[in-house]
């Protein structure tokens, strides 16, 4: 998939567990641990607004485009 999910890094560079970020942005460990195996079909606006919020972050920094060679 050329849309690589880069939550994982950022959670790492900021020091924070799933756990924290969960409480956090108010989203369930399920839905952050399928969203950060890359496995999630979409990601509300919302959810992306809150997860750069909790990591300091922008969006560019959890979402990359790498196209299939």
């Amino acid at each position: 998939m050329p849309i690589v999910v880069n939550l994982d890094v950022m959670m790492a560079k900021r020091k924070m567990s799933l756990n924290r970020l969960s409480e956090e942005v108010g989203i369930t460990l399920s839905n952050l641990s399928i969203l950060k195996q890359g496995k999630a079909r979409a990601v509300r606006f919302s959810t992306l607004e809150l997860l750069c919020k909790a990591l300091d972050c922008q969006p560019g920094d959890i979402l990359e485009y790498r196209p299939d060679s």
